[in-house]
């Protein structure tokens, strides 16, 4: 939440040169000793009005203000509303101090030309303030939002990774394998059942099988293993990708799985 949004301070009245002075040589300003004695004899400087520029100048400070409020309120109110874990530190924005400079500003005609420029340049330093809280605040979220979305991803990949070495098992493999047939080549079960044969023999529903003497790689022994990458660049990962190719395969080359499990006992090939 805004910090004393709602609070007006009592509105400072400096009556007199000396208390000029005085704010003057506690901001640092130095002042001439003749200026001093000029200033203090004539009392009516310290009642001279800002000039153009200044009044100007504060009314942009003004503008700046409320922007940097108004910002700073849509911050915190994102923040509080977004459901995130923004850590121990507060949601808050400090706006006490520009609250007060403002509530100074807003009244322009009640400041001197000695007041103004001390009243801006405060309302300056807490319009940086606010500012900086701001995005600081901003950046808390979008690094809190960052880790939920790097979480989400990660469970994503490992739901992901789970679910494809499920998929990767001989017995997995069979029941993709015997659908694939089904419904892509209408082969039934005494298709599948001379599948499982030739593939038992192959590499026993193993989809990182390789043979160290000829390189056939997968499932269906493909000579060589990347072959299968026609059918996804997952070949060498993916048991699914491996009984798409090897499918195609037997189709093209025998016609059916029968027709290829009969070559394999021929001839201890396919």
């Amino acid at each position: 939440m805004l910090k004393n949004q709602l609070q007006s301070p009592a509105r400072r009245r400096k009556a007199g040169i000396s208390l000029a002075i005085g704010v003057l040589v506690a901001t640092g300003i130095a002042v001439a000793a003749p200026a001093v004695a000029a200033m203090t004899a004539q009392t009516s400087v310290a009642d001279a009005k800002p000039s153009g520029v200044e009044t100007a100048a504060a009314a942009e400070a003004v503008v700046a203000g409320r922007s940097a409020l108004t910002d700073a309120a849509a911050a915190v109110s994102a923040a509080q509303n977004s459901g995130l874990d923004l850590g121990e530190a507060s949601t808050a924005v400090d706006t006490s101090g520009l609250l007060e400079a403002m509530d100074d500003l807003d009244d322009v005609d009640a400041l001197s030309a000695l007041e103004l420029p001390i009243v801006r340049v405060k309302a300056s330093a807490e319009i940086t303030s606010v500012t900086t809280q701001t995005a600081a605040l901003r950046e808390r979220q979008t690094a809190a939002l960052a880790a939920v979305e790097a979480a989400k991803q990660a469970a994503a990949a490992e739901a992901a990774a789970a679910a494809l070495a499920n998929a990767n098992t001989p017995d997995a493999a069979k029941a993709t394998a015997a659908a694939i047939a089904a419904d892509q080549y209408g082969w039934g079960s005494g298709e599948f059942e001379c599948l499982n044969l030739l593939w038992e023999k192959e590499s026993g529903w193993n989809y990182e099988a390789y043979n160290q003497d000829g390189g056939a790689t997968g499932i269906p022994q493909s000579l060589p293993g990347d072959k299968m990458a026609s059918f996804g660049a997952d070949w060498a990962t993916n048991a699914t990708t491996q009984i798409r190719w090897g499918l195609d395969y037997i189709q093209r080359a025998y016609g059916s799985p029968c027709s290829a499990w009969g070559q394999s006992q021929s001839v201890n090939w396919y």
